[in-house]
């Protein structure tokens, strides 16, 4: 397939503040019971909650760039009955909703405490909304996968990996970015999110590893001679059967050299997983918000590596009919 650009920053600029709120929301579930010490409200939750919003916004933004009728884009919306995009078009904006009521409840000190338990745990009024916005967060992951994991003629994409992938890499972007964030906010909780980054980044390097040696062993359900009907043992193509391009070889096929290939993959590991968690560990040590940073961005611009290779490396059925272009 051809990876479009507008769909690559859509799914990692998102991913990042679903992962940056999964944190917040961590974070503030672990204080609530007393596991971590308790946060400045403004400080930290509102100001992390409005950096998940921004890249959450970020995303919407990239995927209006997809659209050949932006101003159509409402009836994306209209068959949720059937379509995972429709259903992502529409938890996206009320996890923005739920994001940005987060947000402002902190930011404005509207945290009640609504039940203190025996043992001092707290029911606070902003913990139910993140709760909610925490289901929202996996509902938008879910949808997002299934958009390319119900294709079941994509068969690099049609697998419980992709889904699995999504979550994971969204999550430990997020979670990365939380780490540099509270080196300054809230020092107490850096080492938290250091080592939770570190186990979900291990984490999506198993599941993304098995899904390459999963899609490295598939066997094609169909080959030329299904496609053309012709039962012959050697049939080679030798044009494409017209003279100029068409959306056929533009949206489906990547043109992308086997050499170019194989560099993206080795790219997205490298970046994505040993390389940021070096500078994670050296930034906690240090205690360096520089490095802290620049773990996240290494891997985010290795995250934009591994989106492009994912779609690069789905084989559209349709090829058949132009291996030669």
């Amino acid at each position: 397939m051809h990876p479009a650009f507008s769909v690559i920053f859509l799914t990692t600029l998102i991913g990042v503040g679903q992962g940056m709120f999964l944190a917040l929301f961590t974070g503030q579930s672990y204080s609530a019971v007393e596991l971590l010490p308790s946060q400045d409200s403004t400080q930290f939750y509102g100001y992390g909650a409005i950096i998940a919003l921004l890249f959450l916004i970020g995303g919407l933004i990239a995927s209006f760039f997809h659209l050949g009728r932006p101003e159509r884009a409402w009836r994306a919306a209209s068959q949720w009955r059937t379509s995972w995009l429709s259903r992502e078009v529409i938890v996206l904006p009320i996890l923005m909703f739920l994001v940005f009521v987060y947000a402002v409840m902190h930011y404005l000190g509207w945290d009640s405490v609504l039940f203190t338990s025996e043992t001092g745990a707290r029911l606070q009024l902003t913990l139910i909304v993140a709760t909610l916005g925490m289901l929202a967060t996996f509902a938008l992951f879910i949808c997002t996968g299934m958009i390319y994991a119900c294709l079941k003629f994509l068969q690099e994409w049609h697998s419980p990996l992709t889904v699995i992938n999504y979550t994971l890499l969204g999550t430990a972007s997020g979670f990365v970015l939380a780490t540099a964030f509270s080196q300054h906010n809230a020092p107490e909780l850096m080492r938290f999110y250091g080592i939770w980054s570190t186990i979900i980044t291990v984490a999506a390097l198993i599941t993304r590893v098995a899904s390459l040696i999963r899609n490295a062993n598939l066997k094609s359900k169909s080959t030329v001679q299904t496609a053309i009907g012709v039962r012959h043992n050697t049939i080679k193509q030798k044009a494409m059967g017209f003279m100029g391009g068409s959306v056929n070889t533009r949206d489906f096929f990547n043109h992308a050299s086997l050499v170019l290939m194989k560099s993206m993959k080795w790219i997205f590991l490298l970046l994505v997983f040993p390389l940021p968690l070096v500078l994670l560990w050296l930034g906690m040590h240090e205690n360096n918000a520089t490095l802290l940073f620049s773990a996240f961005i290494v891997q985010y611009i290795g995250l934009l590596a591994e989106r492009w290779y994912f779609f690069a490396q789905a084989n559209h059925p349709q090829n058949l009919y132009y291996q030669t272009v």
